[in-house]
């Protein structure tokens, strides 16, 4: 249950802490090489029409389902579609608890090389040497080291409770904002940085043509606003009263989006300015290759570029560290419902986090099967969180839980479409992705568990997972804390 008082000082300190949920490290290192491999401006126009079809209805219903039922992802879900469909809110939780367990591991990278960039230990003059430095950090006792740093330094925030939460976002996102603007400021001011602006803001309209496109933004969409993750379920329990959730809900979703696209400034603009030539190969290095092999190589022929790398990976921890932080809350919100006390709750989550969160330390090839795995999971949750509103009823769901005590921006009935769309596009994007991994030469590979990724590896985690929770749904609705009541907007 939710502690007694337990709520966000203000609104201000609420959408601090939302955007320290949304904003990650995918916004920073994943959002510049897609929008590069997808045509840059057409990608950007398509991006927007998701933001709108895709995040802010699932932003939305979990802003209300977290305000009126004041449970996580397992009560709110068994209070609005029924007690059947509890195993529906656990797989939202354990997606994003999966992806907890290796994100702490993107965070202790961030850390390694925050801590490399002020020591002058990683390697700017050369691509060979900062991948030697990469590949001799990667998978061993040091990154499991700075993993369980990260683990710590999460779970330390969300033991001092919903203050705590809010305290540190008052603190790392205005920071992050600010490195974010500084760095997009110095990129621009590079000569030669128009080319990246060109790059970025030119459509090429043929490219909307190409379904691509579409999905690859739709996919980008899915994974850096936190839409359908049931973090702000998580979050949302702790909302005032009257607060007004329809406009926090496109304040998050365009904020959130707004510091993806000074990423996207700041890489590609830097890029374009000082590695022209070699712009394919850096976008085309992926999330890891651009951000620790790539990043400190444009930084070393910067005037004052350590100095600049430094802020850089500063950004990245402060990004990393606030999405964390609201992952452990999730984790431990379903433990608390539970009815465990808050304090072993965190400890449980932190110390489990950990464990399963070693082999992805350990190898790169697990962490990428995970990867794999949870992202194409979470739109398996976006699925889940429009069906839940499907069965309460659209049209009831919109009047008795979005447009409620305290909304200022009435939401048509055009989010009654949107969310239907939203089930829609979910099942069109499993479809495209689990596709992409199958090779028609070798089907006996394409269905072999465990592969860094293939189709396999998907179903055969997936299928163990639901079979769990199906078989202890009558226990997770137990252990959940939703009572039999309807949830308090709908009464």
């Amino acid at each position: 249950m939710t502690e007694r008082g337990a709520v966000f000082s203000s609104r201000w300190g609420m959408m601090l802490a939302m955007l320290g949920m949304a904003i990650g490290t995918g916004n920073i290192w994943r959002f510049p090489r897609v929008a590069a491999s997808n045509g840059g401006g057409a990608f950007l126009v398509a991006w927007v029409v998701f933001l709108l079809l895709w995040s802010v209805p699932l932003i939305l219903v979990e802003f209300a389902m977290g305000k009126n039922t004041r449970r996580g992802p397992i009560g709110a879900f068994v209070k609005v579609a029924g007690p059947r469909f509890a195993w529906m809110g656990a797989w939202v939780a354990f997606t994003a608890t999966a992806i907890m367990c290796y994100y702490s591991v993107v965070m202790g990278w961030t850390v390694r090389y925050l801590w490399g960039s002020l020591t002058r230990a990683v390697p700017m003059d050369s691509p060979e040497a900062a991948n030697a430095f990469w590949s001799a950090y990667v998978g061993s006792g040091a990154a499991v080291a700075t993993h369980a740093v990260a683990m710590t330094l999460g779970a330390l925030v969300v033991a001092r409770g919903v203050m705590g939460i809010e305290r540190a976002a008052r603190v790392l996102i205005p920071s992050l904002l600010v490195l974010v603007v500084v760095l997009a400021i110095r990129a621009v001011t590079l000569p030669g940085a128009s080319a990246g602006l060109e790059f970025l803001f030119s459509p090429d309209w043929s490219d909307l043509l190409t379904a691509r496109i579409w999905l690859e933004a739709l996919t980008q969409n899915a994974w850096d606003t936190g839409a359908g993750w049931g973090l702000i379920v998580a979050y949302s329990v702790y909302l005032r009263r009257r607060e007004d959730t329809t406009l926090n809900a496109f304040l998050l979703g365009f904020g959130n989006n707004a510091v993806s696209l000074l990423a996207g400034i700041m890489v590609l603009c830097t890029v374009f300015a000082i590695m022209p030539d070699s712009a394919g190969q850096i976008v085309g290095a992926g999330n890891e290759g651009l951000t620790f092999v790539w990043v400190p190589q444009l930084f070393g022929q910067m005037p004052a570029g350590r100095f600049f790398m430094v802020l850089f990976f500063l950004a990245l921890v402060f990004a990393a560290w606030s999405s964390l932080i609201a992952m452990i809350e999730l984790a431990s919100r379903v433990l608390r419902d539970a009815g465990v006390e808050r304090t072993r709750a965190i400890m449980v989550v932190g110390a489990l986090g950990f464990l399963v969160g070693l082999p992805s330390a350990l190898s790169t090839d697990m962490f990428r099967n995970q990867d794999w795995v949870w992202g194409v999971g979470l739109m398996l949750c976006g699925f889940f969180f429009a069906f839940a509103v499907l069965r309460f009823g659209v049209d009831r769901f919109r009047t008795a839980m979005v447009n409620t005590e305290g909304c200022d921006l009435v939401i048509g009935r055009w989010w009654n479409v949107a969310i239907r769309l939203v089930a829609v596009q979910a099942v069109v994007l499993m479809g495209w992705w689990l596709w992409q991994a199958v090779d028609p030469s070798d089907l006996a590979a394409t269905f072999t568990p465990f592969s860094t990724f293939n189709v396999g590896s998907v179903l055969v985690q997936w299928i163990v997972a639901i079979t769990a929770f199906l078989l202890l749904n009558r226990w997770l609705v137990k252990i959940s804390g939703a009572a039999s009541a309807p949830p308090q907007g709908s009464a």
